[in-house]
């Protein structure tokens, strides 16, 4: 007779007040990658910092929460996911205090580069931490999608929250909001969160630590200036550093017996597949709706409020998604849902193509609802496959490869369909008529359409900028053509993946049992 199966326990109140306390944790550290956009101008006219200095303050937090998330993430599998997340906490609140009173310019980028690390920490604890929360498959894929949920809420709300303390604080209560919700984490984490690590995970490789950073700090710096720049042959020179680190890096992880990175996590098509999809919608989402705000106030000319406005509907619909993420995953099961969600977001990009080429206000605000409505199921769902087809013990080293992952997808989706458009933009402005036009003003016309758009408001009443409708044409065209190039890499990832996991013969409900 065959043993009945075991069927995981159903999570109780402690499980989801936990959940809370995580999710609540998580909305923080995404907020605080947002939520100095507004705060800038304050700043500068307090700090009086460089240019370079302000380059820092804004990008420091990103850079430094990219190049820690596999070593906090593997650290939490070494000495307790838990303990990690709680001294991630301790220094998150320290920094935050660091930052709120800092006097100099050096000193925030100092402060803003500690919270970096300590965010670093919050990321892939929390969601290591839900696996040991929620051992029943159904619960665990709503528990991924409250937490991816507030991970959103928190870019989204940063901004909002940033304007509404700037109205009538000092620029640093921005930072000082973070310090009550870390204190309520250490108050009530010992109690509600239960603590896990591995028993052979030996002692971590500080030689791979900084091999790790050495790697991934050069990797992201070259892609995000790719994005903001334009293409130089210095990005290449950062790029190549950390490729050859990143060469280094996994060699010495092949000699160790207790590697930072888990390379055998490699070896599993599962999970390999699920990084792949999960990477490729984030490289697409990122890129195509950074082009979906500057269309709508470039090419459409609505002002950044309006604009927001407009865009509310789509991200009313990512929202409701998220909470409802996992009804899908469990009708349909963690595989097809992310094999159908890829298929779904090339309707979405291809619906894009048509309405960008169009000018469609209409069309674009259609279109980027039908991407969430497939993006999000299979964002979270391949988030749950990438850390429940790992082993128990190295949860919090997947959960970092995941996020670590995500941050390389939207500044490459940034970087590299921001530089095909660009292209095509300066193509089709090739033999335009810009008589009239300075040098310097030729020259920006040419350049990008947000040149054109200042060039056309800085020039007098008399005059008329016969070109404006041509480069906003070209610009319309270039996002058309990387939808167009997003549906079809999306419909081919989707062929790919099918038979990836076709071939691994995964058994969905072995899922639960992590």
């Amino acid at each position: 007779m065959a043993a009945p199966v075991e069927t995981p326990q159903h999570a109780g109140r402690r499980e989801w007040i936990g959940l809370s306390v995580l999710s609540i944790a998580c909305l923080i550290y995404s907020m605080d990658l947002s939520v100095l956009f507004l705060a800038v101008p304050a700043i500068v006219a307090d700090l009086d910092p460089s240019a370079a200095q302000l380059l820092w303050i804004n990008d420091i937090y990103g850079f430094m929460v990219a190049g820690f998330l596999m070593t906090m993430g593997t650290l939490g599998d070494r000495i307790g996911r838990r303990r990690v997340l709680l001294i991630g906490a301790f220094a998150f609140g320290v920094a935050s205090a660091l930052a709120a009173f800092s006097q100099t310019a050096g000193q925030l980028i100092a402060s803003r580069a500690l919270l970096g690390i300590a965010g670093a920490t919050i990321a892939p604890s929390t969601l290591s931490l839900i696996v040991n929360l929620f051992r029943n498959e159904a619960e665990r894929n709503r528990a991924i999608g409250i937490w991816g949920t507030a991970f959103a809420l928190g870019g989204l709300v940063g901004p909002l929250i940033g304007g509404l303390l700037l109205q009538y604080f000092h620029w640093g209560a921005v930072f000082l909001i973070n310090i009550p919700v870390m204190l309520v984490l250490l108050a009530v984490a010992p109690f509600l969160l239960p603590e896990y690590k591995s028993d052979d995970a030996g002692r971590l490789d500080l030689v791979s630590v900084l091999l790790s950073l050495a790697t991934v700090l050069p990797v992201i710096y070259g892609i995000k200036h790719m994005a903001a720049d334009g293409f130089e042959l210095i990005q290449l020179l950062y790029l190549a550093v950390g490729l050859f680190f990143g060469t280094v890096f996994i060699r010495r992880q092949k000699r160790l017996s207790h590697p930072l990175i888990d390379l055998a996590l490699f070896r599993n098509p599962a999970f390999n597949a699920s990084l792949l999809v999960n990477l490729a919608g984030i490289f697409f989402v990122f890129g195509v709706f950074l082009f979906q705000n500057l269309f709508l106030q470039l090419v459409l000319g609505l002002s950044p409020l309006r604009a927001a406005l407009w865009s509310a509907p789509s991200a009313l619909v990512f929202t409701i998604m998220s909470l409802q993420a996992y009804r899908f995953t469990n009708h349909f099961g963690p595989i097809r849902t992310v094999l159908g969600g890829p298929v779904v977001n090339a309707i979405g990009t291809a619906a894009m193509a048509v309405a960008a080429y169009s000018e469609s206000l209409l069309g674009i605000l259609g279109a980027s609802m039908i991407i969430g409505l497939g993006f999000v199921p299979v964002i979270l769902t391949t988030t749950g496959l990438i850390v429940g087809t790992a082993p128990p013990e190295r949860a919090g080293s997947a959960s970092a490869i995941s996020e670590t992952s995500a941050e390389f997808g939207g500044a490459l989706g940034v970087a590299l369909l921001g530089s095909l458009a660009t292209l095509v933009y300066r193509t089709a402005m090739n033999g335009t008529d810009l008589r009239g036009l300075n040098a310097q003003q030729a020259e920006a016309v040419s350049e990008t359409l947000a040149g054109a758009v200042e060039t056309a408001q800085q020039l007098p009443i008399s005059a008329s900028a016969i070109w404006l409708p041509a480069a906003k044409s070209g610009f319309a065209l270039g996002f058309s053509l990387c939808c167009i190039v997003a549906t079809a890499t999306l419909l081919l990832l989707a062929l790919l993946a099918r038979r990836v996991y076709a071939a691994a013969r995964i058994d969905e409900s072995a899922l639960a049992s992590h």
